[in-house]
């Protein structure tokens, strides 16, 4: 039944792109869900969109980081349905991740504020295109859609459809493109919250592996 809604999603919005693909989306119906690698990288389309307090916002201004750009809606069940998942991916990729909530509805602030305020999801950054331009940008056949950017700019791939994206599988795929030293210094942080919570030897003792600087030196 997931899948069927999420076929349906594409289908009504076989027109998104510049021209139908219906006949295009029964042998992608295999792959919804699934991290579709792109054949050879290209640079990202220079877009801008809204946040939610109005500012504009430039796809390049987040340079530098792996960026996910979730194309949704209000009405669309399998976008609302991915959503707790994106922001569990956020949490366990941490600052090396970009995660860009787009909304494409037409209604704009007035038809997002009132559905993000209805289910409570404060730790997803939502983004508003109500003209749908990031949509036809980026060639989107049906919604969801998430496009991978890597910190160099380019599409790395696409999700078609709704995903589990903090899964062991999906996490296994993003986690090695967060640029290493965004991710390294995440990781390390954490292990060291982690060991901070367990009560280990952060005093007095060096932690194996860790250059320790004497501040008194």
């Amino acid at each position: 039944m997931r899948r069927c809604c999420t076929v349906l999603v594409a289908l009504w919005l076989a027109g998104f792109s510049a021209g139908p693909r219906v006949a295009a989306a029964e042998p992608e119906a295999a792959k919804l869900g699934e991290f579709i690698p792109a054949q050879s990288p290209q640079p990202a389309p220079e877009i801008s969109f809204t946040d939610i307090e109005g500012k504009a916002v430039a796809l390049g201004d987040f340079h530098g980081n792996l960026v996910l750009v979730n194309l949704w809606a209000t009405w669309c069940q399998p976008c609302v349905r991915e959503m707790p998942s994106l922001a569990r991916l956020q949490e366990k990729l941490g600052p090396g991740l970009t995660l860009l909530a787009v909304s494409e509805d037409r209604g704009g602030i007035k038809t997002v504020q009132p559905f993000l305020e209805k289910i409570g999801l404060d730790k997803l950054k939502v983004y508003i295109d109500p003209k749908s331009d990031v949509g036809h940008a980026f060639k989107v056949r049906g919604l969801p859609t998430t496009l991978v950017i890597g910190g160099n700019g380019e599409i790395l791939g696409r999700v078609e459809g709704a995903a589990e994206w903090d899964s062991p599988k999906m996490l296994a795929i993003l986690r090695p493109l967060v640029p290493a030293s965004r991710s390294d210094n995440f990781l390390k942080g954490a292990w060291l919250d982690d060991a901070a919570s367990k009560k280990g030897p952060l005093k007095g003792t060096p932690l194996k592996g860790l250059r320790v600087t004497d501040p008194s030196r």
